[in-house]
C-alpha cells in the first residue's frame, strides 16, 4: 500500500508533463498528461475498478473509497500495491471528507445500483445515492477539489416518449433509483453554479464488460445472460423482449470519464454516454448465444415495476463537449465480456478463496 496522501490542503501544482499510452476499447491512445491525485468512490465496483486501472495506466495517484457492500475486493486485488484504499460509507461525511482530502479530481462512481433494488428498498437507495452524493460535493467544495465527475444514469429519462434520448428533453424517472440519480445531477449543477465547484454528470446507458457480477439477484442483464446461456439454462426476459437498450462497453465509459475530467467548458453540464444505437433484449439474447455458440432458450416473465420500455441515446453533446466517440461495437464488447466472465468463473472454481 502506498504512503498516505498529504493531508494539507491541495495546492494546484502541475507536475512536469509526460506522455502515456493506455488501452481504451482495444485501441492505444498516446496522450500528454500531468500526473494528478484522484479519488474514485465505488472504486471496487464494476465501472469504478475499470476506471481505477485506466487512471493508474496513465500515471495518476489513485485513492479508492468503498465500503465493499456491492463492490468486490477481487476487482482490486491485482492493483492493491498501487492504490490507497479507504474503507468507508458515502453516508458518513467525515469518512468522505477524509477520503477527499488532498485530491485534485473526484470520480464519483459510488452508489447503490439497480432499479429492482431501489424498488425493494427506496430508503437506503436514497440515503446512499442522494445523501452520499451531497457528502462528496460538500467535501470536494471544502477541500478545493478542481472537478467532480458524477456517474448518473439513463434511468432519469423514465418512459419519456421521445427517442433517442437527448439531454435537453424532459426527465421523468419512474423508479427510486432514477429519482436518486436525477437528484445527484441537480446537486452537481447547483454546486457548479453556487459554489463554483466544477462538475460534470455523465448519464450512463446500460454499461457492461469485465468485472460485472452475474451472481447478484440484482445483476445486470448482460452478465446474467452470459452466465445462464453458458450453463445451458433459459434466460429470463421480462416483457416480450422487444424493449430496447443502448448497451455500452465499459472501456467507452471509462474513456468518457477521463475526457470529462479535463474538458474545457464542460463544468455544470449533463451528458449522455452511450453508443447511440439500440438493441432489443431479444436480439441481445440471440447475440450472446451466437457469441458462445450455444442455442438460446428464453423464458418470458411479466415486466418488473420501475423498468423503462425503451432507452437509447443521442450522443451529439458528448461528442461536442468532451470529444467522446464510442470505440467498441456491441458484438466486440459481448465477446470480450464473455471471455472475461468465463475466465474468472474457471479461475474461481479452481480456487474459491
Amino acid at each position: 500500500m502506498p504512503a498516505a496522501f498529504a493531508a494539507a490542503s491541495f495546492r494546484r501544482q502541475r507536475h512536469s508533463r509526460r506522455a502515456y499510452s493506455t488501452r481504451l476499447g482495444g485501441r492505444a491512445h498516446s496522450v500528454r498528461h500531468a500526473r494528478v491525485t484522484v479519488l474514485v468512490t465505488g472504486g471496487a465496483g464494476f465501472i469504478g475498478s475499470n476506471l481505477v486501472r485506466a487512471l493508474l495506466e496513465r500515471g495518476d495517484s489513485v485513492r479508492v473509497l468503498d465500503n465493499f457492500s456491492t463492490g468486490n475486493r477481487r476487482n482490486l486485488a491485482a492493483l492493491a500495491n498501487d492504490i490507497e484504499i479507504v474503507e468507508g460509507e458515502l453516508r458518513s461525511y467525515e469518512r468522505v471528507h477524509n477520503a477527499v482530502r488532498g485530491v485534485e479530481l473526484v470520480f464519483h462512481q459510488g452508489a447503490l445500483p439497480s432499479v429492482p433494488r431501489s424498488v425493494h428498498d427506496p430508503l437506503t437507495t436514497s440515503a446512499v445515492n442522494v445523501d452520499g452524493t451531497l457528502n462528496v460535493l460538500l467535501a470536494a467544495r471544502d477541500e478545493n477539489v478542481r472537478r467532480v465527475v458524477f456517474a448518473s444514469s439513463s434511468s432519469v429519462y423514465g418512459n419519456a416518449p421521445d427517442l433517442p434520448r437527448r439531454e435537453n428533453q424532459h426527465t421523468d424517472p419512474i423508479s427510486p433509483y432514477g429519482v436518486s440519480k436525477l437528484s445527484g445531477e441537480r446537486y452537481c449543477v447547483a454546486f457548479s453554479r453556487v459554489y463554483r465547484l466544477e462538475t460534470v454528470a455523465l448519464r450512463y446507458f446500460n454499461v457492461f464488460g469485465p468485472n460485472q457480477d452475474p451472481t447478484s439477484q440484482y445483476a445486470a442483464v448482460v452478465p446474467r445472460f452470459i452466465a445462464m446461456v453458458h450453463e445451458g439454462g433459459p434466460v429470463p426476459i421480462y416483457g416480450d423482449g422487444s424493449q430496447s437498450r443502448d448497451f455500452t462497453f465499459v472501456s467507452d465509459v471509462v474513456n468518457a470519464n477521463l475526457l470529462a475530467a479535463d474538458a474545457d467548458g464542460a463544468s455544470g453540464s449533463v451528458v449522455n454516454i452511450a453508443t447511440g444505437r439500440s438493441l432489443s433484449v431479444n436480439d441481445l439474447a440471440d447475440a450472446i448465444g451466437e457469441t458462445l455458440a450455444v442455442p438460446i432458450k428464453k423464458e418470458y416473465l411479466p415486466m418488473r415495476p420501475g423498468e423503462v420500455r425503451d432507452s437509447w441515446a443521442d450522443i451529439g453533446e458528448a461528442r461536442r463537449l468532451l470529444g467522446y466517440e464510442p470505440a467498441v461495437s456491441t458484438e466486440e464488447g459481448l465477446q470480450r465480456a464473455a471471455e472475461h466472465l468465463l475466465h474468472v468463473s474457471r479461475a474461481y472454481s479452481r480456487n474459491p478463496e
